[in-house]
């Protein structure tokens, strides 16, 4: 039926076409990134008083999982000493000032602070990199307060151990894991572009998708990994709490009265999905809904046209076999 005219390696090939950021572009923006970090680096080497301690590549370039859209990328910036500022505005202009002192090649309008973060402009390549400052006291294990690009306020992270947990969960399914990521990411999109109001942030999805991983889920086969992810947001109504205990025990994770309780896997005290309302979560698991019909209809299809039709309510108009 439906499987015969779109299969496993169609879904495969769709993404390698339209969803996933091409290998070159990907060594492209992380040898920017890298250039960056060792420029910094070897600031630092000459000044060890230097309050900017160490930037890392974060966000979805660093784990993988980034799409073909991706246009600019998260670094990770660490600051310490005690004159730095506590309120969001005053640091990011700290951080914009030591950045262009680390930098002078950099011209001021290539460094900008924003609401969140401070963006630096590549002018040879026009790529964007956010920064995004994080406060630390000298953790061995890289903890520290990130200001949270959703409403600014202060968040005990470390980005190495968020990179280590994604990464644990791409060894234990090889490829598959952060394609899965990137399909179900790309159905976001298009979610968001078909239904006023809804989001859905990519980290609640690689968090559902590693907490499916840790259950046993197989993702070696596509359209089943996605109809799994769709009918256990359906089915759980997403309402039910996803922890995990890398790092922290089950007992350490407080109470939460938020709709969805998607628990950070390195902050036991912070629901990642805090800010999400009961009507946004609704349209999550209605969006969710309607795709899993949609794949059920298409792996039921009769003919090929059918069946791509259904497909196309899952990934959009760019779906074509």
């Amino acid at each position: 039926m439906g499987r015969e005219h779109v299969g496993h390696g169609d879904i495969a090939r769709f993404a390698q076409e339209k969803v996933n950021l091409p290998k070159d572009k990907a060594d492209e923006y992380r040898a920017q990134a890298r250039r960056l970090r060792e420029k910094l680096d070897g600031y630092l080497e000459e000044h060890p008083d230097f309050t900017l301690k160490k930037m890392m590549i974060s966000g979805s370039l660093a784990k993988g999982t980034a799409l073909r859209s991706l246009n600019d990328i998260d670094v990770a910036c660490y600051i310490s000493g005690a004159d730095t500022p506590r309120d969001v505005t005053s640091l990011l202009n700290y951080l914009a000032e030591r950045l262009r002192t680390a930098f002078p090649n950099f011209t001021p309008d290539q460094v900008k602070p924003q609401t969140y973060s401070v963006t630096v402009s590549f002018r040879g390549t026009g790529l964007d990199v956010d920064v995004v400052p994080i406060l630390y006291n000298g953790n061995s294990r890289w903890y520290g307060n990130l200001v949270s690009q959703e409403d600014g306020s202060f968040l005990e992270t470390s980005i190495p151990l968020h990179l280590e947990f994604i990464r644990k969960r791409k060894q234990a399914q090889e490829k598959h894991f952060a394609q899965v990521v990137r399909l179900i990411k790309f159905w976001g999109r298009n979610a968001k572009s078909q239904r006023e109001g809804f989001r859905f942030k990519s980290f609640m999805i690689e968090m559902i998708l590693s907490h499916l991983c840790d259950q046993g889920l197989n993702f070696s086969d596509y359209p089943e990994a996605l109809q799994h992810f769709f009918t256990y947001v359906a089915r759980t109504d997403m309402r039910e709490q996803i922890i995990f205990t890398d790092y922290y025990k089950s007992a350490a994770v407080g109470t939460f009265s938020e709709p969805i309780r998607i628990i950070d896997p390195v902050n036991p005290k912070n629901n990642v999905s805090r800010l999400y309302t009961a009507e946004q979560t609704d349209m999550i698991v209605d969006a969710a809904l309607a795709a899993g019909d949609a794949i059920d209809a298409a792996l039921a299809a009769p003919t090929k046209q059918e069946t791509v039709y259904y497909w196309q309510k899952v990934f959009g108009s760019s779906f074509q076999m």
